[in-house]
């Protein structure tokens, strides 16, 4: 049974390994998402912008996971939100998209905010739907971070892309103090 475990531990580590940026925790177990202070950092990063965003909060957005340079995030798409085609406004994609970038992107502990963001939508939105949106890093220098995120549906259909360009202010955050 402790090998079975060790295979299966192994198996995760080395999947999550080949998707993910190279220089994560590959090579470093220490490193493992929720085993180091610098991931309980970059969670409490997200959870502050989180607490303190009162747009994302009215879209309803639930945090799911978060790491530097990666997150998930969920919603439901209420009455309100649909334009007058009886389908989710555009609006609401873009914004919950613009939400998973600034917190994987702010999750590394330095201020950033978006120079540039694009979206293409796939498959329309209804109300009740339940939307998945998962933020991955593209591409990460000292001054600018690159995103692609994608939105899903309860049907695990791809509903819209959305690719994001950061730049990386020299300001750091401070979780222990609201500024």
């Amino acid at each position: 049974m402790r090998q079975q475990q060790a295979e299966n531990s192994f198996l995760l580590i080395t999947l999550y390994c080949f998707f993910r940026v190279p220089g994560d925790f590959c090579g470093n177990p220490k490193a493992l998402p929720g085993n180091n202070m610098e991931n309980n950092t970059a969670t409490s990063i997200v959870d502050k912008m989180l607490a303190e965003d009162k747009f994302s909060a009215w879209l309803g957005i639930r945090k799911v996971m978060s790491e530097k340079g990666h997150c998930i995030l969920k919603m439901k798409i209420r009455e309100e939100m649909v334009n007058g085609f009886g389908i989710a406004h555009g609006g609401i994609a873009f914004s919950f998209a613009d939400s998973a970038l600034a917190f994987a992107s702010n999750a590394y502990g330095r201020l950033s905010v978006a120079l540039e963001c694009s979206i293409t939508f796939a498959v329309a939105v209804n109300v009740n739907d339940e939307l998945t949106c998962e933020a991955r890093e593209l591409s990460l220098t000292n001054k600018t971070g690159t995103y692609h995120i994608e939105i899903s549906n309860q049907k695990n259909e791809k509903v819209a892309f959305f690719k994001g360009t950061v730049y990386r202010t020299s300001k750091e955050w401070n979780v222990t103090d609201r500024e």
